[in-house]
């Protein structure tokens, strides 16, 4: 087909990447989307990220209800409009899975990452090819060929930015910038250890290097991230085994890291990452887990250590305000996101990337969508990790 496909009621027929079950094979199929509403738009999308959260929901971590179009990290261009709205057809845009209403109580008090509005995982709108209604991720749905959202959860920036480095400004990089800067709020001269190295903990590794820390160790059960940690930012690569502790202590004079981040979301790693940094200093925790993976800590060690233990919601951030700021660092050359995309796909070959991550291979693998050619982006996976 070539692109989406408009029916006489303004609906749209597109692509999609679903999931119709709890570990069912994930499939490209035909969905039907509504046309854009009061203060809604519709985004043909150009480029979406291969996020564990998207993993997450397909497999059951995450609750979630089928049948589901995954995908929340994306980047496209506005190309229709409903009333109300004030953004132009053809602006490019990144999609906000998490847009705040401004209004609740966490909003007004500056914290519009908590949101009281916040989407919840999946949200139902339009419907399967098979007439039966459909569920997106976060709102989004955005391993599509289009997305339907409020106008509110789009984010204008510069035209003409690599659509496969965009897209990860909507989750991967504002999350790990954010951990960095606003949860943490890394220092110069201090220690950082980032426990996972899938985009968001190499987004959290190049974040810290911007930040001024001068130790950022980087820990993963995969030897093949060394390559990729160190591009990212990192000044050493361990992994994480039975040594993991004496490694860290060897390299912080024997206190620990000022700052740990955990960016896988279990129990096993938060505990790890609680035992790499030093008595008084902070964990930050920023992978999204299962409820039922419970973290077990001593109490005297609690009181003892002095440690913060927090997590990082979206990166403590407000996207409204810091993913302009982002964009305008990758349109004028200050921000380089290639390292953190290991290869990109077509929408046909979305499950293949899935696959990719579920075996920890990589950083981000992203899907491209060419509207203009009428065709799903080219193959062009680079390198196997």
């Amino acid at each position: 087909m070539s692109g989406p496909e408009t029916t006489p009621a303004a609906s749209v027929t597109v692509r999609a990447l679903v999931a119709r079950g709890s570990g069912a094979e994930l499939r490209i199929e035909r969905v039907r989307l509504p046309a854009p509403g009061p203060g809604e738009v519709r985004v043909t999308i150009t480029a979406a990220g291969v996020c564990h959260s998207d993993l997450s929901m397909a497999n059951g971590t995450l609750a979630a209800r089928f049948p589901l179009v995954l995908g929340h990290e994306a980047t496209g261009v506005v190309a229709a409009t409903g009333p109300g709205v004030e953004l132009a057809v053809g602006t490019p845009v990144v999609l906000n899975w998490a847009p705040a209403c401004r209004a609740c109580w966490w909003c007004r008090r500056g914290e519009p990452w908590l949101c009281a509005a916040t989407t919840a995982p999946t949200v139902p709108r339009g419907e399967t090819d098979d007439g039966v209604p459909l569920h997106l991720t976060l709102g989004l749905g955005a391993l599509a060929e289009a997305v339907v959202v409020p106008e509110r959860a789009v984010i204008p920036i510069p035209a003409g930015l690599p659509p496969e480095q965009a897209a990860l400004l909507g989750c991967a990089v504002l999350t790990g910038v954010g951990a960095v800067g606003n949860t943490a709020r890394v220092a110069p001269g201090e220690s950082v250890a980032v426990v996972g190295l899938g985009g968001v903990g190499l987004a959290v590794l190049a974040a810290a290097r911007r930040a001024g820390a001068t130790t950022i160790l980087a820990v993963d059960v995969a030897e093949a991230k060394r390559d990729l940690a160190l591009a990212a930012g990192a000044t050493d690569f361990l992994l994480s085994d039975d040594r993991l502790s004496k490694e860290i202590r060897a390299r912080t004079e024997g206190r620990g890291v000022d700052h740990a981040f955990e960016c896988v979301g279990r129990a096993a790693t938060i505990r790890a990452a609680w035992r790499l940094t030093r008595r008084g200093g902070a964990v930050t925790v920023v992978g999204m887990g299962a409820k039922d993976d419970m973290v077990s800590l001593g109490a005297l060690d609690i009181f003892h250590s002095a440690r913060t233990l927090r997590s990082s919601v979206y990166g403590s951030s407000d996207p409204d305000r810091e993913v302009p700021v982002l964009a305008a660092a990758l349109a004028d050359g200050a921000l380089d996101l290639g390292v953190l995309v290991s290869g990109t796909v077509g929408l046909d070959e979305a499950p293949t990337a899935f696959d990719r991550l579920a075996r920890g291979e990589g950083a981000r693998w992203v899907v491209t969508l060419d509207s203009a050619s009428g065709r799903n982006g080219v193959v062009g996976l680079r390198g196997g990790c």
